[in-house]
């Protein structure tokens, strides 16, 4: 046994000194040292040798394993050096190369609009005011002057999830949440934006999503002369000091009278064109006087106090702002429109 392990560690010393790769060597360390190599082969007959001759021939193994071990790892070493060389070799760097620009992002349209219109509302002495996407069916329409089976609940087709909860179909119900919040203190002077969803159609003007801003103004002697105001000042900023706005008469159940506002053409400059269908006018957003209803169901005196309310779609503002022809493009996350819009 002794000459057997002796032919071994020769024969294993020959053939790892001329291995080639890493697989050949795998393969001679399997074949040499696996658990059905070689050595463990022979080793399986120490149980037919003497006792005087299992120490002797026990030392010898343990040394010619210990020489292929030894044989095996400096192989390992000497290809992984090999490695490291060539992949240092291929991943050069020149240093003296330019560094490459960073891609940086900037801020979406929509909310470039909401902020500038948050800041014209700011510097005219509202504050911010938010209320939950998921609304009740009371807030988002019966505290409104909407109860149920009203026809004008079909203006506002909806996303139901039970019979009493529904995704909100504008951001009205946020300001009756804050007229119960104030408990009829006044003046109450806020703006709401936020998330609306409506189960409308998806084309180039309509989405299920999209974005309003609602103003409410409540105080005593409010006048729709306050509001047409407001609306001029709020115009002139978004859109140049040269803008006009008209007041036409409208409807809307929360609001009496309701008006719809039209700005001169922010292509034209009213004069007429392909965008304003050369009318030289645009309809923004709809507003009024609030209802003495929605009043007195939010704990305000009708008899005492007045106000005012507007609503506005934020992506009909940037399309008119920005000259966009179709809503989808603010969905879409397509960085060919979106770079447009970088204020970088």
């Amino acid at each position: 046994m002794k000459q057997r392990l002796e032919s071994l560690k020769q024969e294993a010393v020959e053939q790892l000194g001329g291995v080639a790769d890493v697989a050949q060597l795998n393969d001679l360390r399997v074949k040499y040292l696996g658990k059905k190599g070689a050595l463990t082969e022979i080793l399986r007959g120490m149980g037919a040798l003497s006792a005087e001759e299992r120490p002797i021939i026990g030392q010898v193994a343990n040394e010619v394993r210990g020489v292929i071990e030894a044989l095996v790892e400096e192989k390992q070493a000497a290809f992984d050096h090999k490695e490291t060389e060539s992949r240092l070799a291929a991943e050069k760097v020149d240093v003296t190369l330019p560094g490459r620009p960073m891609t940086q992002g900037s801020v979406h349209p929509l909310n470039q609009v909401i902020q500038e219109i948050e800041d014209i509302f700011i510097g005219m002495g509202y504050r911010i005011a938010e209320g939950p996407e998921v609304e009740t069916d009371y807030y988002n329409f019966e505290a409104l002057n909407l109860p149920k089976n009203h026809p004008a609940r079909d203006m506002q087709d909806s996303f139901y999830l039970t019979e009493e909860l529904l995704m909100r179909t504008h951001t009205s119900p946020v300001q009756v949440r804050t007229m119960e919040a104030m408990k009829g203190e006044v003046p109450v002077k806020v703006i709401c934006p936020g998330r609306v969803f409506r189960r409308d159609d998806d084309d180039a003007t309509h989405s299920f999503q999209f974005h309003q801003i609602e103003g409410l103004v409540i105080g005593e002697k409010i006048r729709m002369s306050d509001l047409k105001g407001t609306l001029l000042e709020f115009t002139r900023k978004m859109f140049g000091s040269q803008t006009q706005i008209r007041l036409r008469p409208s409807f809307f159940p929360f609001t009496e009278p309701s008006v719809e506002v039209d700005v001169t053409c922010v292509k034209c400059g009213g004069d007429g064109c392909r965008v304003c269908k050369d009318s030289g006018w645009l309809e923004i957003l709809g507003s009024g006087m609030v209802h003495p209803r929605v009043l007195e169901m939010s704990g305000y005196d009708p008899e005492k106090y007045s106000g005012f309310a507007f609503g506005m779609g934020m992506e009909r503002i940037a399309m008119l702002k920005y000259g966009v022809d179709d809503i989808r493009h603010f969905f879409t996350n397509d960085l060919r429109f979106l770079q447009q819009f970088s204020r970088i």
